[in-house]
C-alpha cells in the first residue's frame, strides 16, 4: 500500500511539473538533463527525448558557461538556492517572445531559480533550474520607465528648440555655482540673443521667426560639448553654461558660435533669411554673491554688445 501511495504521489508530482507554466530542468552533476518539462519543450522546440542526457551547454551554447557553472557549484556546495532577476540579466536562455500583448519585445524576459536537490542519502546529486516568464512585468516596467524619462525630458526642455528650459538650466547653474564655491572650479555663462528679431518676424512672419530660433538652437548644439548646458532664456534669447571654462575659453566658444550663426542661412518658404547674434559673457573668476549675479553680469555684457553695434562678443569686466 505504501509503494502504491508513493507511485501515485510521484505521478501527481510529474503531472504538476509538466503542466505548470514555468520551465523546469533538472541537471545532474555533469550538467546532463534528467527532467525537461512541457514549458521547456514548447519554448525550445526540443522534445524531452532529444534533450534528456545531453548537457545543458550542448542545448544552449549561448549561455555563459563559466558564469552558470559557478552559480550551480555554489548551490551544490552550500545547499542553498540561488536566484537571478531580469533587471540584472534579462534572460538566461534566449527564448522568443510569443505573447501577443507583450509582443513589443523579441525575447522572453526571465527570472530564474537554481535549487539543490538532495538524494535519500542527503548528498546533492542534482540541481533544479526553474525559469519564470516575466515578460509582462519587464515590458510594463520598461514602458513605465520610458514614459517617466520622457516626462522628465519634457519638463526640462523648451518645446520649440529642444534645449533646456529656463527652470532646468538655472538649476544646473545653481549647482555648478555651488561646486565652484566648494572646489574653486571655473565656469562661464554665455548669454546671447538674435539681432533685430522683431524685424524678422515682421518681414517674414512668425513661422519664419520660429524657424530662425530652431536653427539657432541647432547651431548651438553643434558648437557645445557634452558637458555644456544650453538653454532658451525666453523669446529669442539663449544661454550656454560652460563648466570648467575660464573667460578666455568662453570668448573662444562665443566667437565660434557667433561666426557660425553669421554664416548660416535659413531658408523658409523659398526665402533666404540671414541674421546675427549679440553675446555677453560672465565667468566665476570675479567674486559674486550668488549664481543670479552671474546671470545679471552676462546680461549686462550682452546689452553692451548690442549697444556697441551688435554681432559681437563682450566679456563682463
Amino acid at each position: 500500500m505504501s509503494d502504491s501511495n508513493d507511485l501515485s504521489e510521484l505521478h501527481w508530482l510529474l503531472a504538476i511539473v509538466q503542466s505548470i507554466d514555468v520551465g523546469v530542468v533538472v541537471l545532474d552533476r555533469e550538467y546532463r538533463i534528467d527532467v525537461w518539462n512541457t514549458f521547456m519543450e514548447n519554448r525550445s522546440g526540443r522534445l524531452p527525448e532529444e534533450a534528456r542526457k545531453k548537457t545543458f551547454f550542448e542545448l544552449f551554447p549561448e549561455v555563459d558557461e563559466q558564469w552558470f557553472r559557478r552559480k550551480v557549484e555554489n548551490v551544490a556546495t552550500l545547499g542553498t538556492p540561488s536566484f537571478t532577476i531580469w533587471e540584472q540579466r534579462p534572460y538566461l536562455l534566449r527564448f522568443k517572445n510569443y505573447q501577443p500583448i507583450t509582443g513589443l519585445e523579441d525575447f522572453m524576459y526571465q527570472n530564474t531559480t537554481l535549487m539543490p536537490l538532495k538524494a535519500l542519502n542527503g548528498s546533492i546529486e542534482q540541481v533544479c533550474l526553474i525559469i519564470y516568464d516575466v515578460t509582462d512585468v519587464a515590458t510594463n516596467r520598461r514602458q513605465l520607465q520610458a514614459a517617466n524619462q520622457e516626462l522628465q525630458r519634457l519638463s526640462s526642455t523648451d518645446r520649440l528648440t529642444g534645449l533646456f528650459n529656463r527652470g532646468h538650466w538655472e538649476e544646473m547653474l545653481r549647482q555648478d555655482y555651488a561646486r565652484h564655491r566648494r572646489y574653486e572650479r571655473n565656469a562661464a555663462l554665455v548669454m546671447f540673443d538674435i539681432d533685430h528679431f522683431k524685424k524678422i518676424n515682421d518681414s517674414y512672419g512668425h513661422q519664419a521667426g520660429d524657424a530662425v530660433i530652431q536653427q539657432t538652437a541647432e547651431l548651438v548644439r553643434q558648437c557645445t560639448r557634452d558637458a555644456d548646458i544650453a538653454g532658451r532664456y525666453g523669446g529669442e534669447e539663449f544661454v550656454v553654461l560652460l563648466p570648467d571654462t575660464d573667460s578666455e575659453g568662453a570668448v573662444t566658444f562665443a566667437e565660434r558660435l557667433r561666426q557660425s550663426i553669421e554664416a548660416h542661412e535659413v531658408v523658409h518658404e523659398g526665402r533666404s533669411i540671414r541674421f546675427t547674434v549679440s553675446l555677453g559673457i560672465a565667468d566665476l573668476s570675479e567674486p559674486t554673491n550668488g549664481y543670479a549675479q552671474l546671470i545679471e553680469r552676462a546680461d549686462i555684457a550682452l546689452y553692451s554688445s548690442k549697444a556697441s553695434g551688435r554681432n559681437q562678443v563682450t566679456l563682463y569686466r
